[in-house]
């Protein structure tokens, strides 16, 4: 199957980058809000990173006219009832989810496939509140999304090897290298990024070294572009936390285990970057 018109639910950090590359990759692009004022924020911040491609030369001011012209913004659901494709990218919380998916089936063609940006929770779960699960499988970019190169697909036991082609040359159409788990608590990447943070954590907590020194350490001793503290504050000390959770419900290792330090960043709301202050300061 062919995916020519793709839908976004959510115009967030991750739902307006997988717009933004949808539509530069010469997709028809319908994103939404639940209402016009996140909405206009969204598409804003399309225009800003559109704008920053061109002064960088990774875009000419044809292409962004032309990636504009391909993005409707909407706050109704019922202008999905045409896509090809339709990538949830609200926030992570399973009930919302499983009601957005439910509304979805209701809305997008027989031959639509509905894809969750989840970075943990139960794919399976979303599908089992459609009709046809078969066509349902997890789409988890990473951020910022016109940067980063990965598209971890996520295939559940009902997932359909012509619904994972499909997402497989979606991915690879903007510009994706595409990498396939199965539908567990963290898929791959997180299975592995989170305890290496949480324990990073916890070497700071216990006054085993200095965040700088942790940071250091891995970026000049394991030659990663940045320390777990560091990731840990731009991917969201909140977002962190609750992957965390979830997997610790799911396989009670203590691993996966939440430290108490980062819950009490998070009850303070120091959620990193997005907040200004995390690990480092960032106002």
């Amino acid at each position: 199957m062919e995916i020519k018109k793709v839908g976004v639910v959510g115009c967030g950090l991750m739902g307006r980058g997988i717009a933004e590359v949808s539509a530069r990759a010469g997709h028809d692009v319908v994103v939404s809000e639940i209402n016009q004022e996140l909405l206009d924020k969204g598409l804003a911040a399309i225009n800003a990173s559109l704008t920053t491609a061109v002064g960088r030369g990774k875009a000419t001011e044809a292409d962004k006219a032309a990636a504009l012209g391909r993005i409707k913004g909407t706050i109704e659901t019922g202008n999905f009832k045409d896509c090809d494709l339709v990538v949830e990218a609200a926030v992570e919380n399973l009930e919302l989810k499983k009601k957005v998916f439910a509304d979805l089936d209701k809305i997008c063609p027989e031959h639509a496939i509905l894809a969750s940006n989840s970075s943990c929770l139960s794919i399976l779960d979303m599908a089992m509140m459609t009709k046809k699960p078969d066509k349902v499988l997890g789409m988890h970019f990473f951020n910022p999304v016109p940067v980063m190169r990965g598209l971890e697909l996520v295939k559940t036991i009902l997932t359909s090897d012509e619904t994972l082609k499909a997402a497989d040359s979606f991915g690879k159409s903007i510009g994706k290298t595409v990498f396939t788990a199965q539908d567990a608590p963290g898929f791959i990447t997180n299975r592995l990024f989170i305890p290496f943070a949480l324990d990073a954590i916890r070497l700071l907590e216990a006054g085993f070294a200095t965040k700088e020194d942790i940071d250091q350490a891995i970026v000049l001793g394991l030659n990663h572009p940045m320390g777990p503290l560091t990731l840990s504050d731009y991917v969201g000390l909140d977002t962190t936390y609750f992957i965390a959770e979830a997997m610790y419900e799911e396989f009670k290792d203590p691993r996966y285990a939440p430290p108490p330090l980062l819950k009490k960043m998070v009850t303070a709301g120091q959620f990193g970057r997005k907040s200004g202050k995390g690990f480092y300061d960032y106002k």
